[in-house]
């Protein structure tokens, strides 16, 4: 059984964006021009939207990005213009579908996926609302409420963007980064083949009318029509996506990703985080508190003492323990969370402003022996999976 992630506009679904975005913006100003002079209501929109595709804060979701952004900028809050949004995405938004084009191709395709037995998940670029999203899926003849789709993203629930490589490393968190073969399938060569590949994700890229200009960096990825998907499928030596990670691309993508997730999850699924799925199995609140101490208390310290000193020895920690001698059990999902994202963010600060050459600063753990800067931060990355497929397998 395979994965499938499936970018939407002009892989699923014919829409030239360049059109439908000036359409979507020019309705949108209609609608909202009570409150804002259209001119500078587009102005505004553009201007968050493209915060939205810079944020790197796994605190903030896209939507929190854009309400920061948009509504202060027009001098309004949201509240005020609430009900004329919800107007223009139930009236305004469904006309737009004109300007889209139905792929049976694309039906069959996915449709074939889901008999065979395989999954699919809709990988598109998470910048409209849920509800924007939906019915576009709905035009392209593959409603989200009738296709059983593992995942489908949008600003609500989403921390980062295309072609931010923590999209794809957010959305395969959320998903609880399966066991099983992942493919991303889509037309856009940064957006959807070169974030993926940052990643490790195998793609296959969807070229219109067998035309093949490959401009990207790296060899010219698997290629062809959508209807070529499952014969490719069926014949290339896809494998389990590897959870041993070496470029820093990467490994700070897994880094974001992980708080980002678990916000989005634990906020999905209030209700499951004290329970324990079995007993002597920790809760999804006692995994979050051990990744919280984790890494305020040994791996920021070990990275710090790696920048700081020539060849450290690191002393091996057993954290464990410590579940029961701190009472995870009793303490607050939330708070933990809020203290998780502070200590995972000081190690993003740290990495993300070292030199190339600094990921390969030696040191001396007392456990794996002779490393460097590189392997420690990819043991942080593979213990963040290993958690996140044992939360949600929880929730």
């Amino acid at each position: 059984m395979a994965l499938l992630l499936f970018d939407l506009d002009d892989t699923l679904l014919g829409n030239e964006m360049n059109t439908f975005i000036q359409a979507y913006l020019q309705a949108l100003a209609k609608r909202l021009s009570v409150v804002a002079e259209p001119v500078v209501l587009v102005r505004t929109l553009l201007a968050a939207t493209q915060k939205m595709v810079e944020n790197h804060d796994p605190s903030r979701t896209l939507e929190d990005v854009f309400d920061a952004e948009f509504y202060p900028a027009l001098g309004l809050v949201r509240q005020q213009v609430q009900s004329f949004i919800d107007d223009f995405y139930a009236h305004d938004f469904p006309r737009l579908k004109a300007l889209t084009q139905l792929k049976p191709q694309a039906v069959d395709v996915v449709q074939q996926l889901v008999k065979r037995g395989d999954q699919a998940a809709i990988a598109t670029n998470p910048l409209f609302p849920r509800t924007a999203i939906l019915q576009r899926l709905s035009w392209a003849g593959l409603p989200g409420d009738e296709i059983p789709f593992a995942l489908i993203p949008s600003y609500e629930t989403f921390h980062f963007s295309k072609p931010n490589p923590a999209y794809f490393a957010e959305f395969l968190a959320q998903i609880g980064w399966p066991k099983t073969p992942v493919v991303m399938v889509g037309n856009d060569p940064e957006s959807d083949i070169w974030a993926a590949r940052q990643i490790s994700l195998p793609v296959f890229w969807i070229t219109g009318n067998g035309a093949v200009e490959w401009k990207g960096s790296g060899e010219c990825p698997p290629h062809g029509e959508l209807t070529d998907l499952l014969s490719w499928l069926d014949s290339a030596p896809i494998e389990v996506l590897p959870t041993n990670f070496t470029s820093a691309e990467a490994l700070l993508a897994i880094l974001r990703s992980t708080p980002a997730a678990l916000a989005t999850l634990f906020r999905l699924h209030p209700a499951n985080l004290d329970q324990r799925p079995l007993p002597g199995e920790w809760s999804p609140g006692e995994v979050l508190c051990h990744l919280r101490d984790v890494d305020a208390e040994v791996n920021l310290p070990r990275l710090q003492k790696v920048m700081r000193e020539i060849n450290p020895f690191l002393p091996g920690e057993d954290t464990d323990p410590w579940a029961d001698l701190r009472r995870y059990c009793d303490q607050d999902p939330s708070q933990a969370l809020e203290d998780f994202i502070r200590a995972r963010q000081a190690i993003l600060e740290l990495l993300s402003n070292i030199h190339p050459e600094d990921w390969e600063r030696r040191a001396r753990h007392a456990i794996f022996g002779p490393t460097h800067l590189r392997e420690l931060v990819n043991i942080v990355a593979g213990h963040d999976i290993l958690h996140l497929q044992q939360v949600f397998k929880a929730l």
